[in-house]
């Protein structure tokens, strides 16, 4: 079966509603995709078969005051696990880079846990370089009182 790639707009919300599952790691919440898709900095790649949602990457393009081109945070990237070992990751990521380099965004950039061999092996296959002697740490803060 065909697999077809796109970024959604605020226009496309109602793609969201047929999802496979466990590609995202909650339900939709149809609130909360209106919101994201209508903000212009945010940006949603899906993978779809026969109109199921079966993969996606999501990311966030924004300026900083010491940087004259925009970058793209790559936030999340979820496949379907019936779905996987069939390059949907890969495809969702490139239609999401696509989508920053149109935006003018010099850079990309991602983290991941040093374990996830599956994200580490996609991001490296789509072009992606560690920078290992940084030595990132990611930090959660939680935000809910």
């Amino acid at each position: 079966m065909a697999i077809e790639t796109w970024l959604l707009s605020a226009d496309d919300v109602a793609v969201l509603e047929h999802v496979a599952p466990d590609v995202f790691d909650h339900a939709i919440e149809a609130g909360a995709a209106a919101r994201f898709l209508a903000d212009p900095r945010h940006h949603l790649a899906v993978a779809l078969e026969e109109g199921q949602v079966v993969g996606f990457a999501s990311g966030l393009h924004y300026f900083h005051p010491d940087k004259p081109t925009p970058e793209l945070f790559v936030n999340e990237v979820g496949v379907s696990p019936a779905h996987q070992d069939r390059g949907i990751g890969k495809a969702v990521l490139h239609e999401l880079l696509r989508a920053a380099r149109t935006l003018g965004c010099a850079q990309a950039w991602v983290l991941t846990d040093h374990d996830n061999a599956a994200a580490n092996g996609l991001y490296r296959t789509c072009g992606g370089k560690v920078d290992e002697p940084r030595g990132h740490l990611l930090h959660e803060f939680d935000l809910r009182e």
